[in-house]
């Protein structure tokens, strides 16, 4: 089924390729100008002034909240750093949830778009958010999955997840590529609901054995999967986010059938440098350790480190729709798989589903 990988690989290159024509190159050429002249024909053409000019922009900005260290410039500000920047649901809305007294620049910034480090930050209520992610290794093994993730009240303190994957982890010969398991997701915003440059939102997974664990493609058992994220903002252009985190497989089953407990644990880090409002360059470190059946009861720890560099970009639309591709080209240091590398794909897209209360 190689014919399978390839031609995923291909579609999801052509998304991306298709993404950075349509919408990040011609936004790039003309993303300032069209506002100063707008900006421009409003103090002159109108005969209001300069100051009526300043007003008009600094309300056209007002879907937005400057960074958390010029904080003293907004006037209200309720939700959590770095998803404080772009609120979708507001816009379509027509709703204004900041007012900002000297904006710098009205470009959002990119927020929930991790690799393979999860952020901290809930969906506002009324906003879901796709994720597309594809990652092929220079072996020849791949996974795709998708999560969809929806806020479940006003408050977005609770939301629910669920990714569905297609994967070819190469462990059968001539297994192919076929349905992996689900996962069922649950995030608790623990911290980070207001100001404040510290956000944590710990989330527990339930995994289904959707996936043919006699092929490779699953872990034959049901299992569950936690993960304490951690994010944190250091300066205006740079955040942080952690993770640790562990699964557990009571009665997992290799491709022979055999049957075992599996348990794994990993540690995670990442920067993301806000170059620029719709351009971040990132590198992701992820540690994990993990089980798998050896034999009939007993399991064998399987160790990976990788490195993880990248980058995102965004074009933000005017009905409140981001969509944020991204590439990356993970690297395996640790001994067991040193010099294995790959690349990693990302395409997210993120709307309004509802009007915001």
């Amino acid at each position: 089924m190689k014919g399978l990988s390839l031609f995923v690989y291909r579609f999801v290159l052509t998304a991306c390729a298709f993404v950075l024509t349509t919408f990040l190159l011609p936004v790039l050429a003309s993303s300032q100008e069209p506002e100063e002249w707008k900006t421009k024909a409003t103090a002159h053409g109108t005969g209001r002034g300069p100051a009526a000019a300043a007003l008009k922009r600094a309300d056209s900005a007002a879907d937005f909240i400057v960074p958390f260290w010029s904080r003293l410039e907004v006037a209200v500000g309720t939700a959590a750093p770095e998803r404080i920047y772009w609120h979708p649901a507001a816009v379509a809305s027509g709703r204004h949830t900041a007012q900002v007294a000297s904006p710098a620049s009205t470009d959002p910034h990119i927020a929930d778009n991790s690799f393979l480090i999860e952020e901290a930050y809930n969906q506002e209520y009324g906003v879901v958010q796709h994720i597309n992610a594809f990652q092929r290794s220079r072996s020849g093994a791949w996974e795709f999955t998708f999560t969809q993730e929806w806020p479940v009240q006003p408050a977005p303190r609770h939301q629910l997840s669920y990714t569905l994957a297609v994967v070819d982890y190469d462990t059968v010969p001539g297994a192919g590529g076929g349905l992996g398991d689900l996962l069922l997701n649950y995030r608790y915003q623990l911290v980070g609901q207001g100001s404040g440059a510290l956000a944590i939102a710990p989330r527990i997974s339930l995994l289904l054995p959707t996936g043919d664990s006699r092929r490779g493609r699953g872990a034959g058992g049901t299992g569950v999967e936690f993960n304490l994220p951690v994010s944190l903002t250091l300066f205006d252009r740079w955040v942080t986010h952690f993770n640790v985190g562990g699964s557990v497989v009571p009665n997992a089953k290799n491709p022979a059938g055999e049957e075992a407990a599996t348990y794994g644990y990993f540690v995670g880090q990442s920067f993301i440098w806000r170059l620029h409002p719709r351009f971040n360059p990132l590198l992701e470190l992820l540690f994990s350790n993990q089980q798998s059946v050896a034999a009939p009861g007993d399991a064998v720890w399987e160790r990976s480190v990788a490195v993880n560099p990248g980058f995102r970009w965004a074009h933000n639309f005017a009905n409140g729709l981001q969509i944020v591709p991204g590439i990356a080209f993970p690297v395996e240091v640790g001994r067991a798989n040193r010099g294995e590398w790959g690349i990693f794909l990302y395409l997210s897209f993120e709307h309004s589903f509802a009007a915001s209360r």
